[in-house]
């Protein structure tokens, strides 16, 4: 059966054209995706995000079992701040890519993918030790990403709190629209924002203040497929897509989130040998020298031999460029290199470039 988040009567209402997505009902665009794009680009957008997973952790063990179940180092969280971070397989894939807030000194919530919550809290159940629980509370939140430059002047109107104060990757407790919530400040697209976790109850009133507040100064809805081009230019990575149980941390180019000093996770093993023998491929992000968009799963050659399959690809609306991301032999992962792929029976050229492919100033 179909979920529902509890916007959907209001996405309908904005001419939100709706789409199934991991089993949920979710806009994939209102106005259009190039007008959504630039306006989280130039102004501000906000996002129907309830669809992700909660995850909670507690208890005196917790912050053992995040160790042991996370290839970061959650250690370093204090209260109040946040963690990009994997769960890890043995062999060091992902099970996932999660957000790790830490809300107390024996509590931590994992924001999850929508498509893997059952996955991840079953995993997480099978490997957390001690005296510890893990709890999916995914139904007792809804969650609206506000996102762009002026995501921090809408939002303020809105809160009792100084968003000021709300570093990158941290987060706060206060009142939206008059409801008990958790104000964060992490994103998906590239841009400064913020996310607003708070009971389902009180979720439309939330984002009707929002909009509302927002609507004069340019503030538009936008759907998966902004969010989709808008990540993409940010080159993060899209589980599925991108990052999957056959890819690894190092592949994906995320050693950022790998802390192997930390002591021992699953798949630090694994990790650490591909780190002492070095990597067979590399996630690197592409741009089309010739009209063509190359799209996920299109096949890339070089010299005539298949190098890769390119795992995500579209037309950039800020750039005004065809971009996208690919996983190439070790040996052509470096800026410069040239490749074809092959885009409906056309060989089309592409070259590795510097990534992100935007950077916000």
């Amino acid at each position: 059966m179909i979920k529902r988040t509890a916007f959907n009567q209001i996405h309908k209402r904005l001419g939100g054209r709706m789409i199934e997505f991991v089993g949920w009902e979710m806009p994939v665009q209102y106005s259009g995706v190039i007008q959504e794009h630039l306006a989280v680009r130039q102004k501000a957008g906000i996002f129907d995000v309830s669809h992700m997973g909660e995850i909670l952790i507690r208890g005196k063990d917790a912050l053992a079992s995040v160790q042991k179940i996370t290839s970061n180092d959650a250690s370093k969280l204090m209260t109040g701040r946040i963690q990009y971070s994997a769960l890890t397989l043995p062999q060091g894939t992902f099970v996932d890519d999660i957000l790790v807030y830490r809300i107390a000194d024996d509590e931590f919530l994992l924001c999850v993918n929508a498509a893997n919550t059952a996955k991840d809290y079953e995993w997480i159940r099978k490997n957390i030790e001690g005296d510890v629980e893990a709890l999916n509370v995914s139904d007792s939140y809804s969650q609206i990403a506000i996102q762009g430059p002026l995501a921090l002047e809408i939002l303020s109107r809105c809160v009792d709190v100084n968003l000021a104060e709300i570093g990158y990757y941290k987060f706060m407790m206060g009142k939206v629209a008059g409801t008990d919530s958790i104000i964060s400040r992490t994103g998906y697209t590239g841009e400064d924002g913020f996310e607003v976790y708070s009971s389902q109850d009180a979720a439309p009133h939330i984002w009707e203040t929002i909009f509302e507040e927002g609507s004069p100064k340019g503030l538009l809805p936008a759907g998966l497929a902004a969010r989709d081009t808008l990540r993409l230019e940010a080159k993060m990575a899209l589980y599925g897509n991108d990052i999957d149980e056959t890819t690894t941390v190092l592949e994906a180019d995320l050693l950022f989130i790998l802390k192997l000093d930390k002591g021992d996770f699953i798949g630090r093993d694994a990790l650490q040998k591909q780190m002492k023998e070095g990597i067979r491929r590399k996630l690197v992000g592409f741009e089309m020298m010739e009209k063509g968009i190359a799209r996920h799963g299109y096949r890339a050659y070089s010299n005539g031999a298949e190098i890769g399959t390119v795992t995500s690809g579209s037309y950039a609306p800020y750039l005004k460029k065809n971009i996208g991301l690919i996983y190439l032999p070790a040996a052509m992962a470096h800026i410069g290199a040239e490749f074809e792929i092959d885009i409906r029976g056309k060989m089309t050229g592409a070259k590795v470039v510097e990534t992100p492919f935007y950077k916000r100033k």
